[in-house]
Protein backbone atom coordinates (compact mmCIF):
# COMPACT_ATOMS: atom_id res chain seq x y z
CA UNK A 1 0.00 0.00 0.00
CA UNK A 2 1.25 3.50 -0.80
CA UNK A 3 2.21 5.61 2.16
CA UNK A 4 0.09 8.61 3.02
CA UNK A 5 2.74 10.95 1.62
CA UNK A 6 2.68 9.18 -1.74
CA UNK A 7 -1.11 9.34 -1.76
CA UNK A 8 -1.10 13.05 -1.08
CA UNK A 9 1.40 13.57 -3.90
CA UNK A 10 -0.90 11.57 -6.17
CA UNK A 11 -3.83 13.78 -5.20
CA UNK A 12 -1.75 16.90 -5.87
CA UNK A 13 -0.94 15.59 -9.35
CA UNK A 14 -4.63 14.99 -10.03
CA UNK A 15 -5.42 18.52 -8.88
CA UNK A 16 -2.76 19.99 -11.17
CA UNK A 17 -3.93 18.07 -14.24
CA UNK A 18 -7.58 18.86 -13.58
CA UNK A 19 -6.82 22.52 -12.93
CA UNK A 20 -5.30 22.76 -16.40
CA UNK A 21 -8.27 20.96 -17.91
CA UNK A 22 -10.86 23.12 -16.18
CA UNK A 23 -10.73 25.63 -19.08
CA UNK A 24 -12.11 23.00 -21.46
CA UNK A 25 -14.54 21.10 -19.21
CA UNK A 26 -17.41 21.87 -16.91
CA UNK A 27 -15.94 23.08 -13.63
CA UNK A 28 -18.71 21.70 -11.44
CA UNK A 29 -18.47 18.20 -12.93
CA UNK A 30 -14.69 18.22 -12.58
CA UNK A 31 -15.01 19.24 -8.94
CA UNK A 32 -17.33 16.32 -8.20
CA UNK A 33 -14.93 13.89 -9.81
CA UNK A 34 -12.01 15.36 -7.86
CA UNK A 35 -13.84 15.10 -4.54
CA UNK A 36 -14.71 11.48 -5.26
CA UNK A 37 -11.14 10.63 -6.15
CA UNK A 38 -9.68 12.35 -3.12
CA UNK A 39 -12.21 10.74 -0.79
CA UNK A 40 -11.19 7.31 -2.03
CA UNK A 41 -7.49 8.06 -1.53
CA UNK A 42 -8.01 9.42 1.98
CA UNK A 43 -10.20 6.49 2.95
CA UNK A 44 -7.43 4.13 1.94
CA UNK A 45 -4.91 6.23 3.85
CA UNK A 46 -6.93 6.63 7.05
CA UNK A 47 -4.45 4.43 8.90
CA UNK A 48 -1.74 6.95 8.11
CA UNK A 49 -3.49 9.92 9.73
CA UNK A 50 -2.19 11.20 13.11
CA UNK A 51 -3.56 9.29 16.12
CA UNK A 52 -2.68 8.41 19.72
CA UNK A 53 -1.55 4.85 19.04
CA UNK A 54 -2.58 1.43 17.67
CA UNK A 55 -6.20 0.42 17.43
CA UNK A 56 -7.72 -2.55 19.22
CA UNK A 57 -7.71 -4.58 16.00
CA UNK A 58 -4.04 -3.80 15.39
CA UNK A 59 -3.09 -4.94 18.89
CA UNK A 60 -5.10 -8.12 18.52
CA UNK A 61 -3.40 -8.75 15.19
CA UNK A 62 -0.11 -9.04 17.07
CA UNK A 63 -1.36 -11.75 19.40
CA UNK A 64 0.19 -15.19 19.71
CA UNK A 65 -2.92 -16.64 18.03
CA UNK A 66 -2.15 -14.49 14.98
CA UNK A 67 1.55 -15.29 14.88
CA UNK A 68 2.70 -12.49 17.18
CA UNK A 69 4.53 -12.57 20.51
CA UNK A 70 1.92 -11.15 22.90
CA UNK A 71 -0.65 -13.20 24.78
CA UNK A 72 -4.00 -11.37 24.80
CA UNK A 73 -6.01 -12.02 27.96
CA UNK A 74 -9.51 -10.68 28.68
CA UNK A 75 -9.70 -9.86 32.38
CA UNK A 76 -12.30 -11.43 34.62
CA UNK A 77 -12.37 -12.09 38.36
CA UNK A 78 -10.22 -15.22 38.03
CA UNK A 79 -7.59 -13.43 35.98
CA UNK A 80 -7.54 -10.53 38.43
CA UNK A 81 -6.91 -12.95 41.28
CA UNK A 82 -4.24 -15.21 39.80
CA UNK A 83 -2.30 -12.30 38.27
CA UNK A 84 -1.95 -10.51 41.60
CA UNK A 85 1.49 -10.58 43.17
CA UNK A 86 1.49 -9.20 46.70
CA UNK A 87 4.65 -7.50 47.93
CA UNK A 88 3.83 -6.69 51.54
CA UNK A 89 6.33 -4.84 53.65
CA UNK A 90 6.73 -5.37 57.37
CA UNK A 91 9.34 -5.60 60.09
CA UNK A 92 10.83 -9.02 60.75
CA UNK A 93 10.18 -10.79 64.04
CA UNK A 94 13.70 -9.92 65.16
CA UNK A 95 12.84 -6.22 64.90
CA UNK A 96 9.35 -6.60 66.36
CA UNK A 97 10.52 -8.66 69.33
CA UNK A 98 13.45 -6.44 70.28
CA UNK A 99 12.70 -5.20 73.78
CA UNK A 100 13.28 -1.70 75.05
CA UNK A 101 16.86 -1.03 76.01
CA UNK A 102 17.93 1.07 78.95
CA UNK A 103 18.96 4.31 77.33
CA UNK A 104 20.46 5.42 80.65
CA UNK A 105 23.26 2.90 80.42
CA UNK A 106 26.59 4.57 79.81
CA UNK A 107 28.41 3.58 76.65
CA UNK A 108 31.81 4.16 75.12
CA UNK A 109 31.87 7.63 73.59
CA UNK A 110 29.45 9.16 76.10
CA UNK A 111 30.49 12.30 77.92
CA UNK A 112 30.05 12.70 81.66
CA UNK A 113 29.93 15.58 84.08
CA UNK A 114 30.91 14.65 87.63
CA UNK A 115 30.36 17.09 90.54
CA UNK A 116 32.05 16.32 93.89
CA UNK A 117 31.25 17.86 97.29
CA UNK A 118 33.57 17.37 100.29
CA UNK A 119 32.83 18.00 103.97
CA UNK A 120 36.30 19.33 104.85
CA UNK A 121 37.90 22.75 104.32
CA UNK A 122 40.95 21.42 102.55
CA UNK A 123 39.60 18.52 100.50
CA UNK A 124 41.20 16.28 97.93
CA UNK A 125 39.57 17.89 94.92
CA UNK A 126 37.66 20.92 96.23
CA UNK A 127 39.60 24.19 96.29
CA UNK A 128 40.11 26.07 99.55
CA UNK A 129 36.99 28.08 100.40
CA UNK A 130 34.82 26.23 97.86
CA UNK A 131 32.26 23.58 98.62
CA UNK A 132 32.44 21.59 95.39
CA UNK A 133 34.32 20.98 92.18
CA UNK A 134 33.09 19.85 88.78
CA UNK A 135 34.88 17.58 86.34
CA UNK A 136 33.44 18.53 82.95
CA UNK A 137 33.38 16.74 79.61
CA UNK A 138 34.88 13.44 80.71
CA UNK A 139 34.65 11.10 77.72
CA UNK A 140 34.19 7.38 78.20
CA UNK A 141 37.01 5.74 76.24
CA UNK A 142 36.61 2.88 73.81
CA UNK A 143 37.32 0.41 76.59
CA UNK A 144 34.44 1.88 78.60
CA UNK A 145 36.58 3.54 81.28
CA UNK A 146 37.07 7.03 82.73
CA UNK A 147 39.73 8.49 85.02
CA UNK A 148 38.74 10.24 88.26
CA UNK A 149 41.51 11.88 90.38
CA UNK A 150 42.19 9.92 93.59
CA UNK A 151 39.75 7.23 92.44
CA UNK A 152 41.81 6.10 89.47
CA UNK A 153 40.49 4.30 86.40
CA UNK A 154 36.81 3.55 86.86
CA UNK A 155 34.64 1.28 84.76
CA UNK A 156 31.73 3.36 83.38
CA UNK A 157 30.36 1.50 80.34
CA UNK A 158 27.33 -0.64 81.04
CA UNK A 159 26.46 1.21 84.24
CA UNK A 160 23.75 3.74 84.87
CA UNK A 161 24.77 7.19 86.15
CA UNK A 162 23.47 6.18 89.57
CA UNK A 163 25.56 2.99 89.64
CA UNK A 164 28.66 4.93 88.61
CA UNK A 165 27.93 7.57 91.28
CA UNK A 166 27.85 4.95 94.02
CA UNK A 167 31.10 3.40 92.77
CA UNK A 168 32.98 6.73 92.69
CA UNK A 169 31.58 7.64 96.12
CA UNK A 170 32.90 4.37 97.55
CA UNK A 171 36.35 4.91 96.02
CA UNK A 172 36.71 8.52 97.22
CA UNK A 173 35.30 7.77 100.68
CA UNK A 174 38.50 5.90 101.43
CA UNK A 175 40.41 9.20 101.25
CA UNK A 176 37.93 11.95 102.19
CA UNK A 177 35.07 11.77 104.67
CA UNK A 178 31.52 11.43 103.34
CA UNK A 179 31.99 12.72 99.75
CA UNK A 180 28.82 13.58 97.82
CA UNK A 181 28.88 12.77 94.09
CA UNK A 182 26.61 13.67 91.17
CA UNK A 183 27.01 12.09 87.70
CA UNK A 184 25.29 13.50 84.62
CA UNK A 185 25.48 11.77 81.26
CA UNK A 186 25.39 13.28 77.77
CA UNK A 187 24.84 10.61 75.11
CA UNK A 188 27.74 10.28 72.75
CA UNK A 189 28.00 8.81 69.28
CA UNK A 190 27.57 5.28 70.57
CA UNK A 191 23.98 5.92 71.72
CA UNK A 192 22.58 7.61 68.64
CA UNK A 193 20.55 6.77 65.54
CA UNK A 194 20.88 8.24 62.05
CA UNK A 195 17.80 9.54 60.23
CA UNK A 196 18.17 10.23 56.50
CA UNK A 197 15.95 10.73 53.46
CA UNK A 198 12.48 12.22 53.37
CA UNK A 199 12.32 13.94 56.75
CA UNK A 200 12.36 17.65 57.46
CA UNK A 201 15.54 17.49 59.56
CA UNK A 202 18.00 14.77 58.65
CA UNK A 203 20.58 14.15 61.30
CA UNK A 204 22.04 12.14 64.14
CA UNK A 205 19.81 11.89 67.21
CA UNK A 206 20.60 10.60 70.68
CA UNK A 207 18.42 7.89 72.11
CA UNK A 208 16.71 8.86 75.32
CA UNK A 209 13.86 7.72 77.52
CA UNK A 210 11.54 10.02 75.55
CA UNK A 211 12.58 8.90 72.07
CA UNK A 212 13.71 5.34 71.83
CA UNK A 213 10.91 4.14 69.54
CA UNK A 214 10.66 4.65 65.78
CA UNK A 215 7.77 7.13 65.66
CA UNK A 216 9.34 9.25 68.40
CA UNK A 217 12.60 9.58 66.51
CA UNK A 218 10.75 10.45 63.30
CA UNK A 219 8.94 13.19 65.23
CA UNK A 220 12.24 14.54 66.60
CA UNK A 221 13.55 14.61 63.02
CA UNK A 222 10.75 16.99 62.07
CA UNK A 223 8.36 14.41 60.62
CA UNK A 224 8.13 12.91 57.14
CA UNK A 225 8.41 15.36 54.23
CA UNK A 226 7.24 12.99 51.45
CA UNK A 227 3.66 12.02 50.61
CA UNK A 228 2.62 9.65 53.44
CA UNK A 229 0.58 7.51 51.02
CA UNK A 230 3.72 6.39 49.18
CA UNK A 231 6.42 6.57 51.86
CA UNK A 232 8.53 3.61 52.94
CA UNK A 233 10.53 3.39 56.17
CA UNK A 234 13.61 1.16 56.29
CA UNK A 235 15.56 0.39 59.46
CA UNK A 236 19.09 -0.94 59.05
CA UNK A 237 20.60 -2.65 62.10
CA UNK A 238 23.95 -4.35 61.84
CA UNK A 239 23.73 -6.66 58.85
CA UNK A 240 19.92 -6.73 58.83
CA UNK A 241 17.44 -4.47 57.08
CA UNK A 242 13.66 -4.35 57.36
CA UNK A 243 11.05 -2.04 55.81
CA UNK A 244 7.47 -0.96 56.31
CA UNK A 245 4.98 1.41 54.67
CA UNK A 246 4.47 4.55 56.71
CA UNK A 247 0.71 4.03 56.79
CA UNK A 248 1.21 0.54 58.30
CA UNK A 249 3.60 1.96 60.88
CA UNK A 250 0.88 4.22 62.24
CA UNK A 251 -1.93 1.69 61.74
CA UNK A 252 -0.47 -0.93 64.09
CA UNK A 253 1.18 -0.10 67.41
CA UNK A 254 3.25 -3.29 67.20
CA UNK A 255 5.17 -1.77 64.28
CA UNK A 256 6.44 1.09 66.45
CA UNK A 257 9.61 -0.85 67.18
CA UNK A 258 12.25 -0.16 69.81
CA UNK A 259 15.44 1.26 68.35
CA UNK A 260 19.03 0.37 69.07
CA UNK A 261 22.17 2.48 69.12
CA UNK A 262 23.62 2.93 65.62
CA UNK A 263 20.34 2.11 63.88
CA UNK A 264 20.01 3.80 60.49
CA UNK A 265 16.51 4.98 59.57
CA UNK A 266 15.88 5.66 55.88
CA UNK A 267 12.72 7.48 54.81
CA UNK A 268 12.13 7.26 51.07
CA UNK A 269 9.48 7.79 48.45
CA UNK A 270 8.09 4.73 46.69
CA UNK A 271 10.15 4.35 43.50
CA UNK A 272 7.53 2.31 41.63
CA UNK A 273 5.56 3.81 38.74
CA UNK A 274 3.28 3.00 35.82
CA UNK A 275 2.70 4.75 32.48
CA UNK A 276 -0.60 5.74 30.89
CA UNK A 277 -0.81 6.23 27.11
CA UNK A 278 -3.43 6.55 24.40
CA UNK A 279 -6.90 8.09 24.58
CA UNK A 280 -6.87 8.91 28.29
CA UNK A 281 -7.31 12.38 29.73
CA UNK A 282 -3.59 12.48 30.46
CA UNK A 283 -0.65 10.60 28.98
CA UNK A 284 2.07 10.50 31.59
CA UNK A 285 4.20 8.50 33.98
CA UNK A 286 2.53 8.15 37.37
CA UNK A 287 4.23 7.38 40.68
CA UNK A 288 2.52 4.89 42.96
CA UNK A 289 0.40 6.72 45.53
CA UNK A 290 -0.49 3.56 47.45
CA UNK A 291 1.03 0.16 48.07
CA UNK A 292 -1.27 -1.71 45.66
CA UNK A 293 -3.18 0.51 43.18
CA UNK A 294 -5.75 -1.02 40.84
CA UNK A 295 -6.88 -0.08 37.31
CA UNK A 296 -9.54 2.31 38.64
CA UNK A 297 -6.91 4.07 40.78
CA UNK A 298 -4.56 4.29 37.81
CA UNK A 299 -7.15 5.83 35.47
CA UNK A 300 -8.34 8.28 38.11
CA UNK A 301 -4.74 9.43 38.55
CA UNK A 302 -4.87 10.80 34.97
CA UNK A 303 -8.44 12.15 35.25
CA UNK A 304 -10.02 9.11 33.64
CA UNK A 305 -10.79 8.35 30.01
CA UNK A 306 -11.07 11.01 27.34
CA UNK A 307 -14.82 10.97 26.73
CA UNK A 308 -14.41 12.43 23.25
CA UNK A 309 -12.22 9.74 21.71
CA UNK A 310 -11.60 6.80 24.07
CA UNK A 311 -13.02 3.31 23.64
CA UNK A 312 -14.04 1.92 27.08
CA UNK A 313 -14.02 -1.59 25.60
CA UNK A 314 -10.32 -1.41 24.77
CA UNK A 315 -8.26 -0.70 27.89
CA UNK A 316 -5.00 -2.67 27.77
CA UNK A 317 -2.45 -3.32 30.50
CA UNK A 318 0.89 -4.44 29.05
CA UNK A 319 3.45 -6.24 31.21
CA UNK A 320 6.01 -9.05 31.16
CA UNK A 321 4.83 -11.76 33.53
CA UNK A 322 7.01 -14.30 35.34
CA UNK A 323 6.60 -17.81 33.97
CA UNK A 324 4.64 -19.04 37.00
CA UNK A 325 2.11 -16.19 36.72
CA UNK A 326 1.78 -16.61 32.94
CA UNK A 327 1.10 -20.32 33.46
CA UNK A 328 -1.59 -19.57 36.04
CA UNK A 329 -3.24 -16.90 33.89
CA UNK A 330 -3.22 -18.96 30.69
CA UNK A 331 -3.95 -22.22 32.52
CA UNK A 332 -0.94 -24.07 31.20
CA UNK A 333 2.42 -25.34 32.41
CA UNK A 334 4.43 -24.88 29.22
CA UNK A 335 6.19 -21.62 30.07
CA UNK A 336 9.62 -21.58 31.69
CA UNK A 337 10.58 -18.01 30.80
CA UNK A 338 8.84 -14.62 31.27
CA UNK A 339 6.00 -13.93 28.83
CA UNK A 340 4.51 -10.80 27.27
CA UNK A 341 0.87 -10.37 28.25
CA UNK A 342 -1.67 -7.75 27.24
CA UNK A 343 -4.63 -7.72 29.62
CA UNK A 344 -7.86 -6.34 28.14
CA UNK A 345 -10.47 -4.65 30.31
CA UNK A 346 -13.92 -3.89 28.91
CA UNK A 347 -15.55 -1.19 31.03
CA UNK A 348 -18.88 -1.47 29.21
CA UNK A 349 -19.81 -4.69 31.00
CA UNK A 350 -21.92 -4.42 34.14
CA UNK A 351 -19.34 -6.14 36.36
CA UNK A 352 -16.35 -4.43 34.74
CA UNK A 353 -15.83 -1.76 37.40
CA UNK A 354 -15.58 -4.42 40.10
CA UNK A 355 -13.19 -6.40 37.93
CA UNK A 356 -11.06 -3.28 37.33
CA UNK A 357 -10.97 -2.65 41.08
CA UNK A 358 -9.66 -6.17 41.62
CA UNK A 359 -6.97 -6.02 38.92
CA UNK A 360 -3.79 -4.69 40.56
CA UNK A 361 -1.28 -2.49 38.78
CA UNK A 362 2.37 -3.43 39.17
CA UNK A 363 5.64 -1.58 38.87
CA UNK A 364 6.38 -0.38 35.30
CA UNK A 365 3.05 -1.46 33.84
CA UNK A 366 1.91 0.36 30.70
CA UNK A 367 -1.80 1.18 30.54
CA UNK A 368 -2.98 1.94 27.02
CA UNK A 369 -6.47 3.28 26.19
CA UNK A 370 -7.54 2.72 22.58
CA UNK A 371 -9.52 5.19 20.50
CA UNK A 372 -13.15 4.55 19.58
CA UNK A 373 -13.48 3.19 16.01
CA UNK A 374 -15.38 6.24 14.74
CA UNK A 375 -12.48 8.58 15.60
CA UNK A 376 -10.32 7.55 12.65
CA UNK A 377 -13.25 8.05 10.26
CA UNK A 378 -13.98 11.42 11.82
CA UNK A 379 -10.42 12.41 10.99
CA UNK A 380 -10.91 11.23 7.40
CA UNK A 381 -14.10 13.26 7.02
CA UNK A 382 -12.44 16.30 8.52
CA UNK A 383 -9.55 15.95 6.09
CA UNK A 384 -11.91 15.45 3.15
CA UNK A 385 -13.88 18.54 4.14
CA UNK A 386 -10.69 20.53 4.18
CA UNK A 387 -9.77 19.15 0.79
CA UNK A 388 -13.17 20.12 -0.67
CA UNK A 389 -12.64 23.69 0.49
CA UNK A 390 -9.24 23.66 -1.18
CA UNK A 391 -10.78 22.35 -4.42
CA UNK A 392 -13.40 25.11 -4.34
CA UNK A 393 -10.59 27.63 -4.24
CA UNK A 394 -8.68 25.88 -7.05
CA UNK A 395 -11.76 25.70 -9.23
CA UNK A 396 -12.53 29.38 -8.65
CA UNK A 397 -8.98 30.30 -9.66
CA UNK A 398 -9.18 28.07 -12.72
CA UNK A 399 -12.40 29.72 -13.89
CA UNK A 400 -10.64 33.07 -14.10
CA UNK A 401 -8.21 31.85 -16.74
Amino acid sequence: MLTLIKKIKAVAAVITITGNAVKNYNVKASRVRLVSAISMVLALGACGLPRSGPSTSEILAGSVENGGQTNIVYVDDRIAQVSTITTPLGFSRAFLNAGAISVDRIRAGDRLTITIWENVENGLLVALGASSTTLNNIQVDQLGNIFVPYAGVVRASGRTPEELRLNITDLLARQTPDPQIEVRREAGEAAVVNVVGGVNNQGVYALSAANRRLTSVLAVAGGVSTDPAGTKITVQRGGESSSIWLRDLYANAENNINLRAQDRIIVEKDQRYFTVLGASSGQTRVDFLSADPNVVDALSAVNGLNGQISDPRGIFVFRVEPAEVANAVLETDEFTTPQRLAYVIDLTKEESIFTAQGFKIRDRDTIYVTEAPFVSWARVLETVAGTVNTLDSLATIAEKF
